[in-house]
């Protein structure tokens, strides 16, 4: 039996692993390596977070993202360079070759909760039995679709996260929903391949993130710069989580939903300004298949429609957190755990209600706040500091 084991080989549970298996935890990680930046994220894309808030997290913090740079001859800066997501990609593999190379890359189908642990079994019928279990599975699982564009056949709608490869966009007509971060700049992206691109945004205005600027001493003092951006309000997410996982939960509940939403970063801009054609201020109330096409139903805020026609509708509405999504833990599993708005209740050491059983990373925000998402790999340290009190150091990792 194992002490630990991660389910999840993103950002996050590399950087756990890193710093687990430097103290000696007997260690499993089970997961394909970067796999929802490698396959969910546009190719051509930028990362909307600056390079000081890029990193993965090993415990010297030898390998940061500008280290990688420099190792490889790539530019980098640490703020006002776009990071280029085949990049960030490269180096998490490498992170994970360096300091996880004994990532097992089966996925895990099922877990079940045991008198003395729980057991997981693989893809390939294996099991393996551990004291403890980490879910780190990113937001693949959480893919959201609304239902207004239900009556939709597959063919004619997928979700933003599906495409990786745009190249299947040039001279079709595609029309976007959705005004953040990953509804703009696919937009952009897809016109740039030669796509004829609509978009269609609730809000009268796209708000994109400005880009950064040389700041003084003063602008330090009314706005620090931390990894979530700029303010105190991000400065206190990142320094103090543990203050807010003791606020109420109905604050913590009002922070996650309002605090930092997905503006479309400024390199977006320029694309979709000068090659989309926008629908602002329009939502989406009705969809249906028209000659091989889809035809969608918008309606603006003054009440007036306007129906688009597109060869292919791609939602970027974003995720919808459930933890009953989750289908790798068993149901019995997912009903044991106490939560809130579909999320796990944690405790400041991330366990949730079931003993043994840990959530970490952006999902999981309700609980812990924006700690977990600062910058790309998350405060690894911090978790593990907190993780210590309850997890083993006798055992070696599992090579």
């Amino acid at each position: 039996m194992t002490d630990v084991a991660i389910i999840g080989a993103g950002p996050y549970g590399l950087s756990l692993a890193a710093h687990l298996a430097a103290r000696g935890v007997s260690l499993r990680v089970f997961g394909k390596p970067m796999h929802t930046w490698r396959t969910g994220m546009p190719e051509g894309m930028v990362l909307k977070s600056e390079g000081f808030a890029s990193s993965l997290w090993d415990p010297e913090g030898s390998l940061t993202l500008r280290a990688y740079c420099e190792q490889q001859k790539l530019p980098y800066a640490d703020m006002g360079y776009p990071i280029p997501l085949e990049t960030f990609c490269d180096y998490g593999i490498a992170f994970q070759r360096r300091f996880v190379p004994f990532l097992d890359e089966r996925l895990v189908t099922a877990v079940e909760k045991q008198q003395d642990g729980f057991q997981l079994r693989l893809q390939d019928g294996d099991t393996v039995t551990a004291r403890r279990v980490i879910v780190a599975p990113g937001i693949r699982h959480f893919d959201w679709i609304p239902d207004e564009l239900s009556d939709l056949p597959r063919e004619l709608v997928s979700h933003s996260a599906d495409h990786h490869k745009l190249d299947k966009f040039i001279d079709r007509e595609v029309l976007v929903i959705g005004g953040g971060a990953s509804g703009v700049g696919l937009a952009g992206l897809i016109a740039l391949k030669g796509a004829d691109v609509q978009l269609a945004v609730r809000k009268p205005r796209i708000a994109y993130v400005q880009p950064p600027r040389p700041l003084t001493l003063m602008d330090h003092i009314k706005a620090p710069v931390s990894g979530l951006g700029t303010g105190w309000r991000s400065l206190a997410c990142c320094v103090a989580p543990m203050v807010f996982h003791r606020m109420p939960q109905d604050f913590r509940l009002m922070v996650v939903r309002k605090h930092l939403p997905a503006a479309p970063g400024w390199t977006s801009r320029d694309p979709v300004e000068t090659l989309v054609t926008k629908h602002l201020g329009f939502r989406v109330t009705a969809a249906r298949e028209r000659g091989g096409r889809a035809a969608v139903t918008l309606r603006g805020l003054d009440g007036s429609e306007r129906i688009v026609m597109a060869d292919h509708v791609i939602s970027a509405t974003g995720y919808q957190v459930d933890l009953q999504r989750l289908d790798f833990l068993s149901p019995a599993l997912r009903d044991a755990v106490a939560a809130v708005q579909h999320t796990p209740i944690l405790s400041p050491y991330f366990e949730a209600s079931v003993p043994g059983l840990y959530f970490v990373g952006r999902p999981w925000q309700t609980s812990m706040g924006s700690a977990l998402v600062t910058g790309v790999g998350g405060d690894a340290e911090s978790v593990v500091a907190t993780l210590a009190p309850t997890l083993g150091s006798e055992a070696r990792v599992r090579r």
